[in-house]
């Protein structure tokens, strides 16, 4: 079975859909205040936002762009370039990871470390 490009870019837009549909409604739920002040429309432009932001640092699997998104809820929209977390950047910038889910891991880890904003999720 071969797949043309035609399909190829229509299944790209049904999964970029149905990824933001789902973190949209995952964000929804964690982050409940923060959704309602921004609206739908709002909260999907956020997204949109963060998976750019993602991919700009390598980061494209579902898993590690939903926590990057969390982490821009939690943190602010611009958290990697937050001069009040170095942290954030410095990982990010790494190039040191064999893979964008060690990077990914790493930054969540050292977030949770750190003295969470009120807006924070512990259980998530």
């Amino acid at each position: 079975m071969i797949i043309s490009h035609k399909q190829m870019t229509s299944l790209a837009k049904i999964w970029g859909r149905r990824f933001e549909d789902a973190m949209a409604e995952h964000l929804n739920r964690c982050f409940a205040a923060q959704c309602r002040q921004l609206g739908e429309k709002g909260v999907q432009d956020e997204i949109r936002y963060g998976i750019k932001q993602a991919a700009g640092y390598g980061i494209s699997l579902e898993r590690d762009v939903c926590k990057y998104i969390d982490l821009m809820f939690a943190f602010g929209r611009d958290f990697d370039r937050d001069l009040k977390l170095p942290w954030a950047a410095q990982i990010l910038r790494d190039n040191s990871f064999d893979e964008a889910t060690v990077k990914v891991e790493r930054l969540f880890a050292t977030a949770k470390s750190q003295t969470m904003p009120m807006i924070w999720n512990p259980q998530q």
